[in-house]
């Protein structure tokens, strides 16, 4: 009997500066990775030699991205290369986020972007994503960080080395007030100002949607319980062609007037009422009250 060909694994990390490779690279390093975080392009060649000569049952992850300066020039063919040999089973994903989220956190870190050194860091951003465009279209997966959490980033890696090999659709529904300003991350805005306003209702004042009495409140009233049963019916319909054109990342905002009662009582009922596709995660969050 021929001996069992053994492959070894390894994940490349590459991407925008600022989309969150650092907590990448920590989350698969605790999931029991053996990672290296700016690998320069030129070694990348050698690793893999010590890879295949190594523990084949030890899973790598590196980060390669354009803080090297010859990654642009040389990352291409050496990914070509490293498709060709069959004891290395690579994976390559891209790590991306909004024009917003991105000069948010630069601006957080005060940490200057690797090619603004001399312009705006939206220019920065702007140019790498630029010259990143054909290397983001060699990607085996493309991954949307701008509104994950630490926590959020780690379950999708930790999905992806369970053997699921995608980063699936990740689904957040957002509750918040207009008065309060638009939400930069949405991707699609429901406006349920029209629906009657438990603010002005005495004893409901004080509470959110999240309070039996609220939601009861509300169900009463045809306007919204007929834009939840309609609302969550476009979203099933929705979810799967999202899944399908290979999404990673959407935000369904609902907005009312403040963010307290009807927006939180309708996200609440759609987290119960949509159907989870395979390939999407859920989370809620409640932009404008306490505790959420």
């Amino acid at each position: 009997m021929a001996a069992e060909t053994r492959t070894s694994t390894l994940i490349l990390l590459t991407g925008l500066a600022g989309a969150g490779k650092s907590e990448a690279i920590n989350a698969l390093e605790d999931l029991g990775y053996f990672c290296v975080d700016n690998l320069p392009t030129r070694l990348l060649q050698h690793f893999c030699e010590q890879l295949i000569k190594g523990d084949q049952s030890l899973p790598c992850a590196v980060v390669i991205d354009s803080r090297d300066p010859e990654f642009l020039t040389l990352f291409q063919n050496a990914l070509l290369e490293l498709r060709k040999e069959t004891a290395i089973e690579t994976s390559l994903i891209f790590l991306e986020a909004s024009d917003e989220a991105l000069v948010r956190r630069f601006s957080q870190t005060r940490r200057p972007h690797p090619l603004s050194r001399d312009q705006s860091v939206l220019e920065g951003i702007l140019e790498e994503r630029r010259r990143l465009g054909s290397i983001k279209q060699s990607a085996d997966h493309i991954l949307d960080t701008s509104g994950l959490t630490a926590h959020e980033l780690r379950r999708a890696f930790r999905e992806f080395s369970q053997g699921e090999r995608k980063i699936g659709l990740i689904v957040t529904l957002l509750s918040f007030g207009f008065k309060h300003g638009l939400p930069l991350e949405a991707d699609l805005i429901f406006d349920v100002r029209f629906i009657a306003n438990p603010h002005f209702v005495p004893e409901l004042s004080a509470l959110t949607g999240r309070d039996d009495q609220v939601r009861e409140y509300l169900l009463s009233s045809t306007q919204a319980s007929n834009f939840v049963e309609k609302s969550a019916d476009y979203l099933d319909y929705l979810l799967p062609q999202y899944v399908s054109e290979g999404k990673s990342y959407l935000t369904v905002a609902i907005g009312c007037t403040g963010g307290r009662h009807r927006s939180v009582f309708v996200v609440e009922e759609l987290n119960k009422r949509v159907k989870i596709v395979d390939g999407t995660t859920f989370r809620v969050k409640h932009r404008n009250i306490t505790n959420a």
